[in-house]
């Protein structure tokens, strides 16, 4: 285990201090023993994202190195939303909805946590709710409203931006009170003392810290990591399809390697210093690969193997990577799972061919052009004649070949592939 008083240098190595409250401070106190520390999560969504991966694994580093996390899920501000980032007023989910995406949350972060009661310094996950929905209105506003500043509010950039364009409610104004609030509760519960967040967070942060200085007298810290953006400076984790999600029912683990497996040379190094536990000198190493070969594309297959055996587990990712070297001719089609294998073919966009049931199949030339790996069936007879045409990763001789029903892998697809790289498919279905 990394010693306790290794963790800020490695933050900052990482890139992953975008703000502290006091650095010299924060790092005196977590040389000088364990901390408990705190990050919150709001369910806002069905599941959590690439975006919520950054904190959880900067509060696994920080329990990594000895000190004892706390993951927040924002039972009671799940209802509201924060507006950090936000140009215009969310879309209030049901109480129904948001409980049912606490218990997600609540399964997701138990995966990248040690949770064990027995550890000393075991993590535990809450629902803010446990404390805010016994709250009463005025007890809320005498013990907690009190020590906040209206004047310093209107001066956060959010507030003050949405002021200035589609303004903003009462409900999402009174958002940082209440993630304040949070920070009090775990401090005078757990002894908390640092909670760290995504630099859009900082003014919640610090506004947490000075309400316990305001309300218990107490000294605490915040610290927040930087936002994770491409070298053009625009952000990670969005694709045509949406959020880059954790979950396997919401992106397929075969869509969620292949992202990382595809980002560019230029970020690879910071993805593997944020999203891995490589240590510096396998990541410098990684990076100089990139540099030197860059067609091998080692660091993104390590970034690839690594997140997704994190996220998803070894298992899950061998099936993976098999897909990945199975489509391009390196293994065997019919050795993967129909889970796996559709998952894979869905980034190839399979195309839908309806057949009645007993009915023959088209040629393969014909379902070449279908599917998108040639021009036209005279470019795929062209393709086969010239031995560069396969189908289920056997190569075709025939012009005039058509499939039989048991190549039908699972009974439904055909993998087609002109020379080494040019993949398409087939899903044939019954009308």
């Amino acid at each position: 285990m990394q010693g306790v008083s290794d963790i800020i240098d490695e933050l900052t190595w990482r890139g992953l201090i975008a703000h502290s409250t006091d650095l010299d401070e924060l790092r005196k106190a977590l040389d000088s023993g364990q901390v408990t520390l705190y990050c919150g999560f709001d369910p806002t969504a069905p599941g959590m994202h690439i975006g919520n991966l950054v904190q959880v694994l900067t509060v696994r580093r920080f329990q990594l190195a000895g000190h004892r996390p706390i993951a927040v899920v924002g039972g009671a501000t799940g209802l509201i939303g924060d507006p950090s980032g936000k140009s215009a007023e969310r879309v209030l989910n049901s109480p129904e909805t948001v409980a049912q995406w606490v218990e997600r949350f609540r399964v997701e972060l138990g995966r990248f946590l040690d949770l064990d009661p027995e550890s000393p310094n075991g993590g535990i996950i809450v629902s803010n709710l446990d404390w805010t929905a016994p709250l009463s209105t005025i007890d809320f506003l005498r013990d907690i409203g009190k020590h906040f500043s209206v004047n310093r509010m209107l001066d956060r950039e959010v507030v003050k931006t949405r002021l200035e364009s589609t303004g903003i409610s009462y409900t999402e104004f009174s958002y940082q009170v209440l993630q304040s609030m949070d920070f009090l509760e775990l401090y005078r519960r757990y002894g908390c003392t640092l909670q760290i967040g995504g630099s859009d967070q900082w003014g919640n942060l610090t506004a947490g810290v000075g309400l316990i200085r305001s309300a218990d007298g107490g000294s605490a810290h915040a610290m927040a990591t930087p936002l994770i953006t491409k070298p053009d400076g625009t952000k990670y984790g969005k694709t045509e399809g949406g959020a880059i999600w954790l979950s396997a029912d919401l992106m397929s683990p075969y869509a969620f390697y292949q992202f990382w497996l595809n980002v560019e040379d230029a970020g690879v190094g910071n993805l593997l210093r944020v999203f891995t536990f490589r240590t510096r000198e396998e990541i410098e190493a990684l990076e100089t690969a990139a540099k030197e070969h860059p067609a091998a594309r080692e660091a993104q297959r390590t970034l690839a193997q690594d997140v997704t055996t994190l996220v998803h587990g070894a298992g899950e990712c061998a099936r993976v990577i098999a897909a990945s070297r199975a489509l391009f001719g390196q293994g065997a089609l019919e050795e993967l799972d129909e889970a796996t294998l559709a998952a894979a073919l869905d980034e190839v966009r399979p195309f839908r061919l309806e057949v009645a049931a007993g009915g023959e199949l088209p040629t393969v030339a014909s379902l070449m052009a279908s599917a998108a790996v040639v021009d036209s069936v005279s470019a795929a007879r062209r393709a086969i004649k010239e031995g560069g045409a396969y189908l289920n990763n056997e190569k075709v001789a025939d012009e005039r070949a058509i499939p039989a029903r048991d190549q039908l892998l699972h009974g439904r697809f055909l993998v087609l592939r002109r020379g080494k790289r040019t993949v398409g498919a087939v899903e044939v279905v019954h009308p």
